[in-house]
């Protein structure tokens, strides 16, 4: 509305003479009040809050650091060794048994050929020492668990140098690669205390490696 006379105003649309403080038109009617619309402070306030110069914002996933393994050592690695050697003395011992009874019984009764069953059974039981610790060991380091029954119990696991997970052939390998280690005045084991990566002579011509968690 235009005001043109002191406490009175035309109105835009049609005209009339309106006195001040009057909502409507007398004559047709129509709002006296202005068309509500958006602050202009506060356009300008949503125009200028937008910065051109603001750093769009990314998003990152924190990945936490992974701790690296560590290597088992000379006496934690003879720990495991002796509880293998008294778990696979454990089963094979029945059998020596079996035929040092025999033979046993065979001595009393007489029959002094008996006694041979006892040095059979001794035979055996050599002989089902080398072969089952030699297949203990390539199908315990081989499989899933990567590790004999003692150095699962310390927490520890053969593998390749990349850390995989190594072959029944390598784990073969590894296992008569022992012998060799201890043929040379068990230097080849000694040499575990003083290796970067804890490697035994049978660790490093087997290319593998004893990590513990």
């Amino acid at each position: 509305m235009n005001e043109t006379l002191c406490g009175t105003f035309f109105c835009n649309k049609c005209g009339t003479l309106n006195t001040v403080g009057a909502q409507f038109c007398s004559h047709c009617g129509a709002s006296t009040s202005p068309t509500p619309g958006v602050a202009p402070a506060a356009a300008s306030s949503s125009a200028n809050s937008a910065s051109p110069y603001s750093t769009p914002v990314t998003s990152y996933r924190v990945v936490a650091p992974v701790a690296a393994a560590g290597y088992g050592g000379f006496w934690i690695r003879v720990v495991a060794a002796i509880i293998d050697a008294i778990l696979l003395r454990v089963v094979v011992a029945p059998v020596g048994m079996i035929f040092g009874g025999l033979g046993l019984a065979g001595g009393m009764m007489g029959g002094i050929p008996h006694m041979g069953l006892g040095l059979l059974g001794g035979g055996v039981t050599i002989v089902l020492l080398v072969f089952g610790s030699w297949l203990y060991e390539a199908f315990m380091e081989s499989s899933s668990y990567q590790a004999t029954l003692g150095k699962m119990i310390l927490g520890m696991k053969v593998t390749g140098l990349n850390g995989n997970r190594i072959s029944f052939g390598r784990a073969t390998g590894r296992h008569f690669a022992k012998w060799l280690s201890a043929m040379i005045l068990f230097i080849g084991y000694i040499m575990v205390g003083f290796t970067e990566r804890k490697q035994g002579l049978h660790d490093l011509l087997a290319g593998t490696l004893v990590r513990r968690a």
